[in-house]
């Protein structure tokens, strides 16, 4: 990529943002404060709260180019892609079948596995046959298919008797829920940004909290984050070779990030999902993460929009 666009192609940008998905709050932060970047910038910005009838707001607005702020379904899974490309206004981040594929946790690892990324050991079930007994020695994680920002994820404790009641109210993808094998130790994340691989940033939830929930990720004081992450040298190798790889095969595009866990204690590493709309508010990642090899925030959110296109 090069760091810093040096001319602008696109006058318009239509940031899209809000939405209906259970991350309307965080698309909100997250376009908003992508609108303020690229308005420094000398962009004229329009600040979309997308409805059901996005089609009809950008007839309206006439914008040369979308910022796709949006966080979760309906914005992430592909389906926004799919209508700016029936509407030929180009657009930032992945096209149609990248984010479709990686926003179902499921296909996206029968990708991933294919590509040499590690992965836990998982099973897609239904809620019924996860709350009747374990389909996986605990301890365990149940979440959904095809969620974001930690959305409904319930993590089943070594010892555990009997399923969490919890179980029964995680969003399902056609009733089913995915079961995964929890692997304990370091929270890692790293970014592809055009095709360059970022640093690697150790994120450490608040002691209060479980896990990196919701809270953690967008609440203050929620995490702290150790850019770099204070990890071997091999470990951070096979991270940055992983990342990269999993966001070729995914056929990714603008920026993604993965996320990792890594146990120290057994050497074990899996990736446990790819972004491919990471989050864009004072909290996220991608945006420390671009601070790292030299973009601010406003270099970042100008280099996605004039790496906008169709056909992605």
């Amino acid at each position: 990529m090069s760091a810093v666009p040096q001319e602008n192609r696109f006058s318009h940008v239509a940031i899209l943002m809000g939405g209906w998905s259970a991350e309307r709050q965080v698309t909100l932060d997250s376009g908003n404060a992508c609108a303020d970047a690229l308005e420094a910038r000398g962009y004229k910005v329009t600040r979309v709260d997308v409805d059901r009838d996005l089609a009809a707001q950008l007839t309206q607005i006439k914008p040369d180019v979308c910022f796709n702020a949006l966080h979760g379904r309906w914005g992430e899974d592909g389906c926004v892609p799919g209508l700016l490309e029936i509407l030929a206004i180009p657009y930032t981040h992945s096209g149609v079948a990248a984010s479709a594929i990686a926003m179902h946790k499921e296909q996206a690892k029968h990708i991933l596995r294919a590509a040499a990324v590690p992965l836990a050991t998982s099973k897609m079930v239904t809620v019924e046959e996860a709350l009747r007994d374990h389909v996986l020695p605990p301890p365990y994680v149940a979440k959904p298919i095809s969620e974001g920002s930690s959305v409904g994820i319930v993590i089943v404790k070594e010892g555990a008797n009997r399923p969490p009641a919890a179980i029964a109210e995680i969003p399902t993808l056609h009733d089913a829920i995915m079961v995964e094998k929890f692997v304990a130790g370091q929270e890692l994340t790293c970014a592809v940004i055009g095709e360059q691989v970022t640093g690697i940033i150790d994120i450490v939830p608040d002691a209060r909290l479980e896990f990196y929930d919701y809270e953690a990720k967008y609440s203050e004081g929620g995490s702290v984050h150790i850019l770099p992450a204070d990890i071997p040298d091999d470990v951070t190798a096979s991270i940055k070779a992983a990342t990269l790889r999993a966001h070729q095969a995914l056929g990714c595009r603008g920026v993604s990030r993965a996320d990792f866990r890594y146990d120290k204690a057994s050497g074990e590493l899996i990736c446990l999902e790819v972004n491919t709309q990471p989050g864009m508010t004072a909290t996220s990642l991608v945006p420390e993460l671009a601070s790292g090899i030299g973009l601010s925030f406003e270099d970042l959110v100008s280099w996605l929009v004039e790496d906008a296109s169709l056909d992605r």
